[in-house]
Order: C-alpha cells, then sequence, then structure tokens
C-alpha cells in the first residue's frame, strides 16, 4: 500500500513539474500583447490563438517554415548517420576486440565527458570548408551524440548469442552481410530509442545552430525565438506562441515511442 501512495505521489509530483508550465505557456500563447506581458497564470480574457499562431508563421518572410524545414533536413541526415555508424561501431567494439578496443573505448567516453571546444570545432570547419554550411552542422550533430548511441548499442549487442555470428559465417555471410542482415534486424528496440532520443535531441538544439551554421536562411526551429524577444522589449503572446509549435513535435514523439523508449533504454540492462 505504501509503494502504491509513494508511486502516486511521483506521478502526482510529475504532472505538478510538467504539466503547469506547459500549461502556462499554452495560456499565454492565446493571450493579447498586453495580457502577455503580465505574465499571469491565467485565461485569457479574449482568445487569440488562431491569430497569434498566423503572426508567428508569417513573421519574417516566413521564417519559422524554413527553419521547420532546416531542422527537419538536420534531425534526419545527423540521425541517420549517427544510428548507422554507432551500430556498426558498437559490433566491432563488442565481436570483433583488438589492440585498438582500449583506445577506441577512451575515445568514446571522451566524448561523453569532455565538453565540446567551440572554437576548434568553427577552425576545423572552415578548413574544410564547411562552416556556415548544413553538411558542416549535420558532421557535428553526428560528432557529438555519436558516444551516446554507441554505448546504447554495445550494450545492446552483448545480450545477442555469438552463434548467431557463428551460424552466419559458416553459411558464407561476410561482415558486412552479417551486421546488416542478421545482427541489424535484432537491434529494432534500441534503434527506435536512438532515434527517438537523437531526434528530440537534435531538434532542440540551440547552441551548435547558432555557433556553426549563423544566418536568418539557416536558422533552425530553437534560433526563431530570437523573432519575439528583442534587448528592450518582448512580444511574450508571440514568444510563447513560437514555444507551443517547436514543443509539440518533440512531445508526439514521446508520446508515441514512450513503450520503445523504457524497452530500448533497459534491453541490455541484463545479459542474457
Amino acid at each position: 500500500m505504501r509503494s502504491k501512495l509513494l508511486g502516486l505521489l511521483a506521478i502526482v509530483l510529475s504532472g505538478v513539474v510538467f504539466g503547469v508550465p506547459f500549461l502556462f505557456i499554452v495560456l499565454t500563447a492565446g493571450k493579447s500583447r498586453a495580457e502577455a506581458s503580465r505574465l499571469e497564470f491565467s485565461w485569457p480574457s479574449q482568445p487569440r490563438f488562431l491569430a497569434n499562431l498566423v503572426e508567428v508563421v508569417q513573421a519574417r518572410d516566413y521564417m519559422l517554415v524554413i527553419a521547420y524545414i532546416n531542422s527537419t533536413i538536420l534531425t534526419v541526415a545527423s540521425v541517420s548517420i549517427m544510428v548507422v555508424l554507432a551500430a556498426m561501431v558498437a559490433f566491432v567494439l563488442q565481436r570483433r576486440p583488438s589492440r585498438w578496443t582500449g583506445p577506441v573505448n577512451l575515445l568514446v567516453l571522451a566524448g561523453l565527458i569532455i565538453p565540446p571546444a567551440v572554437v576548434p570545432t568553427i577552425w576545423v570547419l572552415q578548413r574544410l570548408g564547411l562552416f556556415r554550411t548544413m553538411p558542416g552542422l549535420i558532421l557535428v550533430e553526428v560528432a557529438f551524440g555519436l558516444s551516446f548511441c554507441v554505448l546504447l548499442f554495445r550494450a545492446f549487442i552483448a545480450t545477442i548469442p555469438r552463434e548467431l555470428d557463428e551460424a552466419a559465417i559458416l553459411d558464407g555471410a561476410g561482415p558486412l552481410r552479417l551486421f546488416f542482415r542478421v545482427v541489424l534486424p535484432l537491434l529494432r528496440s534500441v534503434i527506435v530509442t536512438a532515434i527517438v532520443v537523437q531526434s528530440v535531441t537534435v531538434f532542440n538544439d540551440f547552441v551548435n545552430p547558432l555557433y556553426f551554421l549563423p544566418g536568418d536562411r539557416n536558422a533552425t526551429v530553437q534560433l526563431t525565438l530570437y523573432n519575439f524577444a528583442g534587448q528592450y522589449s518582448t512580444d511574450y503572446h508571440l514568444l510563447f506562441m513560437n514555444i507551443l509549435l517547436i514543443t509539440i513535435p518533440p512531445l508526439v514523439m514521446f508520446a508515441f515511442f514512450n513503450r520503445q523508449i523504457v524497452a530500448g533504454m533497459t534491453s541490455g540492462a541484463v545479459k542474457g
């Protein structure tokens, strides 16, 4: 009984912590400029949800629409490369240990521990001719998210019996065929987890696009918040409507794939 009460209390507290701020965003997004500027937790006297929505979308020559396109391209490309590359690296580290396994493991852990250096990264991108370009930002996102995905995939691959590898090799499968035809289909749950988690991370990224892809035409959804927040005045009704619009996609993704995320995160916890 006590455990049930504690569980219920945790659910209520979680609902308050996450639900109240979201409700405040929704209410403020539907207010007029004068009402929103007071930042009060109250229902709008004259709801303006549709008017604010249209104004936000049309602001600065439909910059939000362009930002959604840029963020979609960035997210899809980055996560696709990240997932495939991380799965291949994890497979080699787990199934083909060598003298390079230790140093590679240190590099993977360093990617999680050591904070990224902005100025050296910009210098490298400039030398490669990729600064202020979408491919350059895609490589940055892949590099920053690769370590987490490698550890996630490696924990899951450790639970796959080695007998499957041996049987495939006896049937004449080479390394690539073994990985893509035998191992990769077994990684479905952890692939979904990596895709959802990294998609939300890349889609919500603010710092990397700000540093490595400056410019209005290159803006991602998080950078559109600057449209309505200035040094001397802020249009809070439009700012919160913009926040609401860029918050909905990650919420929908988590709502649909919540079970798969939990299954993928815990699948490698116990070795079978």
